[in-house]
């Protein structure tokens, strides 16, 4: 017998309505029940290079477990070496520049000084001879004032020239003046922060295992050109997986941050423990939405705890999780 669409539309809306209410006294049966649901999350981290190059070195590969500190991969460090060791000769330049401007002139400098104050000196001496010789002469009336006035000249001429060099012989006993010391010294800092970045991106060409962990994936393999900030793989540290399960809007009371929860999960170890670290400050719906005071009974918060040992538990791994009462 040919239905009528009249039936035919009878007959589905019936159908629907017991699938509705189906669903309705499961999703209440399965929410109230003994058990939570849930699942298990991770946070990968993805390890790259700030500089581009060839991938000289892979040390893991995808599913390999790895402590903290160990290390990754590494790329080329042929030209970022080269640029350490240029800014580490920079550098040493600079401290010797400084320190020569603090010690002053050498000693073989300093030696023909001297030599040029004990060689003034003598010619003051000579000089005073030749006055003491001609003053005599002069009052006597044998020299005339000429040479005596010449002999005076000559004297103070010499007395002079010994205190210039004495000034200039101290002078170079001291070091540079202030502001060519500290610009020098300045320089010798400039060097070092080059060097310190380019130690540090020599650093970054080998990263290491920030912590515990597992390897989920492995991007390039030894000889492949990685460009710059390209990851070269994920891992998965065991301080990022996490559970996340739901929880009634009439239980989330319960719940509270740093508080310990049991859970379950398929081939796991048994009495696994996990502290809620996240409560989500807004509810959500279990699908379908219909909204009346029936749907508060799907009304769910999401929760977030950090297993106390996440070995073996693997990224969307179903969990149940035991209710606090």
């Amino acid at each position: 017998m040919k239905l009528k669409p009249q039936q035919i539309l009878v007959a589905v809306l019936l159908l629907s309505a017991v699938g509705l209410a189906a669903f309705l006294a499961f999703g209440r049966g399965g929410q109230n029940g003994a058990t939570l649901s849930g699942y298990v999350e991770g946070e990968a981290l993805y390890p790259a290079s700030p500089v581009a190059g060839r991938l000289v070195r892979i040390d893991v590969q995808r599913g390999d477990s790895v402590e903290a500190g160990a290390p990754l991969f590494l790329i080329d460090p042929s030209q970022s070496e080269a640029a350490r060791n240029q800014a580490a000769a920079e550098t040493e330049a600079a401290k010797a520049l400084a320190a020569d401007a603090r010690r002053g002139q050498r000693p073989a400098e300093l030696g023909v000084i001297e030599a040029q104050l004990a060689s003034a000196r003598a010619v003051l001496n000579e000089a005073d001879t030749s006055l003491n010789r001609v003053r005599p002469l002069a009052e006597a009336g044998a020299a005339s004032r000429a040479q005596l006035d010449s002999a005076v000249a000559a004297r103070d001429m010499a007395r002079a020239n010994v205190r210039a060099i004495e000034k200039q012989l101290q002078v170079a006993k001291l070091g540079a003046r202030k502001d060519q010391t500290r610009a020098a010294e300045e320089r010798v800092r400039q060097a070092e922060a080059q060097l310190s970045a380019a130690e540090s991106r020599l650093t970054d060409l080998s990263p290491v295992a920030p912590s515990a962990g597992r390897i989920e994936d492995v991007f390039f393999q030894m000889g492949e050109w990685v460009p710059a900030n390209q990851p070269v793989l994920s891992l998965l540290p065991t301080d990022r997986v996490r559970l996340r399960f739901f929880v009634p809007q009439d239980q989330v009371a319960s719940y509270v941050v740093g508080t310990s929860v049991n859970f379950s999960c398929d081939g796991c170890a048994k009495d696994l423990a996990a502290k809620i670290s996240f409560i989500s400050p807004r509810p959500e719906f279990t699908p379908p939405v219909i909204y009346s005071r029936d749907a508060r009974d799907r009304m769910v918060f999401l929760i977030e705890a950090q297993p106390a040992n996440a070995t073996g538990l693997v990224p969307g791994l179903p969990i149940d999780v035991q209710p606090i009462r």
